[in-house]
């Protein structure tokens, strides 16, 4: 699935919101996710994942072409890791619900009556 994709799927299944109400909402959940990756810090989505940057060290690479070393400097690169309902619904596991609120609990038939 494309970005643009993701814009019409999100718009058809909620017809209340304009398209580019839809586009400005995609595209700034994706600004905050990058800004936060280039702080350093880590974005987690329950049930989604959890994006992170990694840090490589600086190494001796190879020019495939000519075998001539080259120096590689070091860099962040970004890293995903699935949660747990994630990896089951793509695995083809049960689909949980979302939890609902907890009802009160109802007075029991042994309990005396409010006067």
């Amino acid at each position: 699935m494309t970005k643009s994709e993701l814009i019409a799927s999100l718009a058809t299944a909620n017809p209340h919101l304009r398209q580019p109400d839809v586009e400005l909402i995609v595209a700034t959940i994706f600004e905050e996710i990058t800004a936060a990756l280039s702080r350093g810090d880590r974005v987690e989505l329950r049930g989604f994942g959890a994006f992170s940057a990694k840090k490589r060290d600086a190494r001796t690479g190879r020019n495939p072409r000519t075998g001539e070393s080259v120096a590689v400097s070091g860099k962040a690169v970004p890293y995903f890791k699935p949660g747990k309902e994630l990896r089951e619904r793509v695995n083809g596991g049960p689909l949980q619900q979302p939890r609902k609120a907890a009802k009160p609990a109802s007075p029991k038939a042994s309990d005396p009556a409010p006067d």
